[in-house]
C-alpha cells in the first residue's frame, strides 16, 4: 500500500511504519542477542572469551555469568533498537516514494536504503556505544557500569585510571572519558559502512521479494485484503536472510573497526586517539585481514543472517497485520 496523498493518510502511513519497524528490529536483535554479544567480545578481543571458538565461547559464557550473561547488553540494545529500526524502515519508505518517483531505477532503490540506514544512525548511535561498552563487561572480573544510566553518566563526566582497575598494573595509566565525542566514537566508518550494509540489504530483499512473487507465487505468496500478493512468512525469512548475508560479507571490516573504536578505553591495545583509519590500519597490521578486519565473521552469519530474516519477515508481516 503506498501512502496516500492526504496528509491525514500520509501521518497515518508514517506512523504505521515506525511502529512496525520498531517491532520487527526489537523481534530480530532479542532472536540474536547471545550471538551479538559474543561478536563483540571476540571483535574487541575480550581477555576472557577472545580465545575462544563460537562453541567454548558460548559455553564459557554460561559458565562465567549464567544465562543472563548472553543477554548483557540487551535492555540498552532496546532502547536503542526501537527507534533505530522504527526510524530505518519508516525512512526507507518515504525516500523510497521521494526517488523513485523522480528517477526509477535499480541504483534509486539501492540509495532509499543507504540513506534510511545513515537517518537510523544518526540519531541512535550513542545508545550504540553504550550498548557496546554494557556487553564487553564480564562478570566478576570486568564491571565498570551499573545499566545504562550509569554508563551514559561515568562515560560523560569521569576521567578513569581504567587499566590500573583492569589489569592491576602497578603504573597508572589515565584514559580520558567525557562530554559528547565519546558517545559518537567510531561514528564515521558505521555510517561509511551503513552505505552497502542498509543499501544493499534493502535492495537485495526487495529485489528478492519481486523475483519470488513474480515467478514464484504460487508457492511464495498469499492474496492480503485488498487482493494484492504478499510473501508468505517462509519466504520472507529467506529473502531477509540471503539479504543479510550479502550485506554482511561487503560491510563487516567497518564493523569491527566501528566496535574497536567504541571500546577504545576499555580494551588491552586500544586508543582514543587514532582515527577511524589509524584504527583500520592497527587492526591489518596487528593481526592480518582475516584474522583482525574479518575476525568474527563466521559468528557473524550465524547472527546476522537470522536476524535480517526475522526483521524482514516481521515487518513484512505487520504491515499486513496494520494493512499498510
Amino acid at each position: 500500500m503506498a501512502p496516500s496523498s492526504s496528509p491525514t493518510n500520509r501521518k497515518e502511513y508514517m506512523i504505521k511504519s515506525f511502529f512496525a519497524g520498531g517491532i520487527a528490529g526489537c523481534c530480530a536483535k532479542t532472536t540474536t542477542a547471545p550471538l551479538d554479544r559474543l561478536k563483540i567480545l571476540l571483535q574487541a578481543r575480550s581477555v576472557t572469551y577472545s580465545h575462544l571458538g563460537i562453541s567454548k565461547g558460548f559455553k564459557a559464557i554460561y559458565h562465567n555469568e549464567g544465562w543472563k550473561g548472553y543477554y548483557k547488553g540487551n535492555g540498552a540494545m532496546m532502547v536503542r533498537v526501537f527507534p533505530y529500526a522504527a526510524i530505518q524502515f519508516m525512512s526507507y519508505e518515504q525516500y523510497k516514494k521521494i526517488l523513485l518517483s523522480t528517477y526509477d531505477n535499480q541504483a534509486m532503490k539501492l540509495l532509499s536504503g543507504s540513506l534510511a540506514g545513515i537517518t537510523a544512525v544518526i540519531f541512535t548511535y550513542p545508545l550504540d556505544v553504550i550498548r557496546a561498552r554494557l556487553a564487553y563487561q564480564v562478570s566478576g572480573k570486568l564491571q565498570l557500569y551499573n545499566g545504562i544510566m550509569d554508563a551514559f553518566k561515568k562515560i560523560y563526566q569521569t576521567v578513569w585510571d581504567l587499566y590500573n582497575s583492569l589489569y592491576h598494573h602497578t603504573q597508572s595509566y589515565p584514559v580520558q572519558e567525557g562530554g559528547i565525542r565519546p558517545f559518537y566514537r567510531g561514528y564515521f566508518p558505521t555510517v561509511i559502512g551503513m552505505i552497502p550494509y542498509a543499501g544493499l540489504s534493502f535492495y537485495t530483499f526487495e529485489n528478492l521479494k519481486l523475483l519470488c512473487l513474480d515467478y514464484f507465487s504460487n508457492i511464495t505468496a498469499i492474496v492480503d485484503h485488498k487482493g494484492e500478493k504478499r510473501l508468505r512468512i517462509s519466504a520472507s525469512l529467506l529473502c531477509g536472510g540471503t539479504a543479510g548475508a550479502v550485506a554482511q560479507t561487503v560491510s563487516y571490516p567497518l564493523d569491527v573497526v566501528r566496535r574497536q573504536m567504541q571500546l577504545a578505553t576499555i580494551i588491552p591495545d586500544g586508543s582514543s586517539d587514532r582515527n577511524w583509519i589509524a584504527v583500520l590500519s592497527h587492526v591489518v597490521n596487528k593481526y592480518g585481514i582475516a584474522g583482525g578486519l574479518y575476525r568474527g565473521l563466521s559468528i557473524n552469519y550465524y547472527r546476522a543472517i537470522p536476524q535480517v530474516a526475522v526483521s524482514f519477515a516481521t515487518y513484512e508481516l505487520l504491515k499486513r497485520i496494520l494493512k499498510i
